[in-house]
């Protein structure tokens, strides 16, 4: 047993590859599958060195195996190949590597691979990454459009003509790049990657001829529909034959049948469109035609009413009506005025048969002290004042004087 290693006893560097020796030598054999990416034999060698990576994920591991193990009949061993291999884990000490040593390999046939790829559609379904709610309308005419394809292929020449053709005026962004073999999915994820980005691209469209179920292996990658799903721009898959299906067709927002399908689903045909404007100016036309023509009879019938025809004949009919208004109107004002001037009068002579002005001229006199208060009682006087006689015919100054008076009440 080794003591615990410590800053005062630390271990020695072959101690610790060692004991990871040690336990990576317990795990015993396993089975691993994934897809041959490297494949050495080295002249008369016994041993074949190969690499092993994972399809879903950029990792790999390098393996052994001895030559009898890879040349086994019936076993078609090349790169690109699906296998599951048999193997122990290893660690050599003196490099500190880790590899595979394989005891046994075998091909994974069409029905493995077809299973593995159900396998990855149910659990990318599971996720949501199909839903229907996550599919993106196209846009009605894209102005550049990204296509991803193979150089110089059959589904490059299908889009671009077709599309061309249709609306002359589309532009393209190109990424051209493998589409099959071992690097085919990280090959277009990296132009998925490049064209999402670009601000310009409305729509992309990846594109592949048909193949067998190998060839389109990669347009099946966990890693591919991923990377379809997360993308802002809507995405059109066109890959294979109108019967192929892989599980980009599920993540992507349209799938089209073919290369040129892909083309008549993402740009409109010019023609169809001159055409349908042609019919949308016919209808406008007819509709502005009807609807003038139904204002104008609504406007002709309104003109025929008397009332507009000839309006002067209710002019003719209010005549006498009028007349007969101004004279009820000049006989009633004649009548109020008759009788406010008759109140008048009697007002008139009510208040003059009130006012001490009629009883002065009875012959009556009102007298007057200096100051203005009347004088009612002789005795209210004195001897010598001036006083204020009023007559109908005016005022009078006198001077009280009751000598004579005294006289003319002697006998």
């Amino acid at each position: 047993m080794t003591a615990p290693s410590s800053p005062e006893a630390p271990w020695p560097v072959r101690t610790v590859a060692r004991k990871i020796a040690e336990w990576i030598g317990r795990l015993g054999e396993v089975w691993v599958e994934g897809q041959v990416a490297q494949l050495s034999r080295r002249g008369g060698a016994a041993t074949v060195f190969l690499t092993l990576r994972d399809p879903a994920a950029d990792m790999s591991v390098p393996v052994t195996c001895h030559r009898d193990v890879a040349d086994r009949p019936g076993l078609e061993l090349t790169e690109g190949a699906r296998v599951l291999v048999r193997a122990r884990p290893d660690y050599y000490v003196a490099r500190g590597s880790f590899s595979l040593r394989a005891t046994e390999i075998r091909a994974v046939g069409l029905g493995e691979l077809l299973a593995r790829i159900e396998r990855i559609r149910r659990l990318l379904a599971a996720e949501g990454l199909f839903d229907a709610a996550r599919k993106r309308p196209l846009p009605f005419a894209p102005a550049v459009v990204g296509v991803i394809t193979g150089r110089d292929s059959a589904a490059e020449r299908d889009v671009l003509v077709t599309a061309r053709r249709r609306w002359p005026a589309i532009r393209f962004e190109m990424h051209n790049c493998a589409v099959q073999g071992l690097q085919a999915a990280a090959n277009v994820i990296e132009g998925l990657q490049r064209l999402d980005a670009d601000p310009r691209v409305e729509v992309i469209v990846i594109a592949r001829g048909g193949g067998s179920v190998e060839d389109l292996l990669p347009f099946s990658d966990e890693g591919l529909v991923r990377a379809i799903a997360a993308c802002r721009t809507p995405v059109v898959t066109a890959v294979g034959h109108e019967t192929d299906t892989t599980l980009v067709d599920h993540a992507a927002d349209v799938r089209a049948a073919t290369p040129t399908d892909a083309a008549h689903r993402v740009v409109p045909e010019i023609g169809e469109q001159r055409r349908l404007v042609d019919d949308l100016r016919t209808r406008a036309r007819s509709v502005l035609a009807g609807r003038l023509d139904q204002q104008q009879r609504w406007l002709e019938s309104v003109r025929s009413r008397p009332v507009l025809a000839a309006p002067e004949r209710l002019l003719h009919g209010r005549a006498d009506d009028v007349l007969a208004l101004r004279t009820r109107a000049r006989r009633t004002v004649v009548h109020r005025i008759e009788g406010v001037e008759r109140d008048l009068e009697h007002a008139r002579a009510r208040v003059a048969a009130l006012s001490p002005a009629a009883t002065l001229e009875r012959g009556y006199a009102v007298v007057q002290r200096a100051d203005g208060a009347l004088v009612r009682d002789p005795a209210e006087v004195s001897e010598g004042e001036l006083l204020q006689v009023r007559v109908a015919g005016g005022r009078l100054p006198v001077r009280v004087d009751r000598t004579q008076n005294q006289e003319d009440e002697q006998p």
